[in-house]
């Protein structure tokens, strides 16, 4: 996976699964909550069936309570009297009032006149349940609640119906009366329905408001990701010119220093050479002269490659140090411009990785070069410590600087800046730079990870 399409997953994925899990949660609650709420609306629905039914029952016992209290066991006159009374007792289309005695013959049954008279304790619902021998068991053992399935009189289909039943001993019957249930199922089917369509509408606003957040997350994640790769792209052609500049200046460079400075010495030692030569076949005197004078140009040329190969990788850097290295650039400094140049180094305690070492000596050797052609400083120093681990460096001098007087920020960051900061930079590292009329001072600032790890110091010491 690329780094965009990393950027890109890293800001999508997390967005989409916060969506989703809110989604989720969201849903559920809203479910969950609305499945108590269907649920206690049932169970007060069938509340209120049961004290309708039971409230009824009360009502035509105590319409038939007087002709009962007043019957004896056998008498059929009150047992007619109370059965038409039980028979006119009607509700509604599907309220009505039934009995049954004990060995489930049917005595009254107002919708279903053809039960009338006949045997029904065998008789089972749908559902297997044996509802007359049910209904019998109940009112003998004191009366209650039994639900079952029964044909529904406004409709002919078959639904649930809760009924409430008691005994009247005396005469060994059942009298009971019930509600049928399937408008509470049907409101509750509705309520149920009513929720999958809430949870329906949540997911598609979510969706509504989520799909475009995507959408717009990702557009500015391509739009970032384009203009930032634009802008590496950029600025990485601007590196890779200022390299092959900065590669063809120091070519230059060197060929100019070969050319004007040992070519012309070794050409001298040439020519001294041939003279002497020509003067020892002739007899002459000063052919010991002649011969001295092609031995100091030798010199010369030995010293101008000294100092070349010096400036291109100094080797006291690799055998002393950066102090060693930093005392000798001081000197060969002073030695070159006529400069006052001091060095401090006491608080300094070398620790550095090779690397970090040989930035250091760069940044003042870049910092060295600026001050001798730019600045026209009369003194510099350089100053070496450590701070709780970190090395620190600073160089300052008392030159015109290059600050445009406010912060002390530069004009201009020139290739040799950039280079400073970048070298800072990779070990992540603070390169400070104040400048204004009265001098420059540089600091440069690594952290404790361009330190040597503690293996790599005792094999150094």
């Amino acid at each position: 996976m690329t780094l965009r399409h990393q950027i890109i997953a890293l800001a999508i994925v997390p967005l989409v699964i916060a969506i989703l899990a809110i989604t989720a949660f969201i849903t559920w609650q809203s479910a969950d909550l609305t499945r108590d709420n269907i649920a206690t609306f049932e169970q007060n629905m069938l509340k209120a069936k049961e004290t309708e039914i039971l409230n009824l029952t009360h009502l035509a016992l105590s319409a038939i309570q007087a002709t009962y209290g007043n019957a004896g066991q056998n008498d059929q006159v009150a047992k007619d009297k109370v059965a038409a009374i039980l028979n006119s007792l009607d509700y509604g289309e599907d309220g009505y009032f039934f009995v049954y005695d004990y060995d489930g013959n049917n005595i009254v049954h107002p919708r279903q006149g053809f039960r009338h008279g006949q045997n029904w304790l065998n008789l089972t619902d749908p559902d297997g349940d044996k509802v007359i021998a049910e209904l019998i068991a109940t009112a003998k053992s004191g009366g209650g609640l039994h639900q079952y399935k029964w044909q529904k009189p406004s409709s002919g289909r078959m639904a649930d119906k809760l009924s409430f039943v008691v005994s009247l001993d005396k005469w060994h019957w059942v009298v009971g009366t019930g509600v049928y249930l399937d408008d509470v199922f049907a409101q509750t089917a509705a309520a149920n329905a009513s929720m999958r369509a809430n949870i329906k509408r949540t997911f598609v606003v979510v969706a509504l408001i989520a799909v475009p957040a995507v959408l717009v997350v990702f557009t500015t994640c391509m739009l970032v990701t384009f203009h930032e790769r634009r802008m590496a792209d950029g600025k990485l052609k601007e590196l890779t010119q200022r390299v092959i500049n900065a590669q063809e200046e120091e070519r230059a460079r060197l060929a100019r220093e070969l050319h004007d400075g040992i070519s012309q010495n070794l050409v001298g030692v040439r020519y001294a050479m041939d003279l002497a030569g020509r003067k020892v076949r002739t007899d002459v005197d000063d052919a010991a002269q002649t011969i001295n004078r092609g031995i100091e140009a030798l010199n010369g040329a030995i010293k101008e490659i000294r100092r070349l190969s010096h400036d291109l990788r100094p080797r006291v850097l690799d055998d002393l140090g950066l102090v060693a290295a930093l005392e000798a650039l001081c000197f060969n400094f002073v030695e070159r411009t006529g400069i006052q140049t001091n060095i401090e180094a006491s608080g300094f305690i070398e620790m550095l990785k090779p690397q970090a070492s040989t930035a250091l000596y760069r940044i003042a050797q870049e910092a060295f070069n600026n001050v001798e052609r730019h600045s026209g400083a009369s003194r510099l120093s350089v100053r070496l410590w450590s701070q709780k681990g970190r090395a620190r460096m600073m160089i300052s001098d008392n030159g015109s600087g290059f600050g445009d007087g406010k912060d002390g920020a530069p004009k201009q960051s020139g290739l040799g800046l950039r280079n400073m900061q970048e070298r800072m930079a990779h070990f992540r590292g603070l390169l400070l730079i104040n400048s204004d009329a009265r001098g420059t001072v540089l600091t440069a600032m690594l952290p404790k990870s361009a330190n040597r790890a503690a293996n790599q110091k005792a094999e150094v010491a």
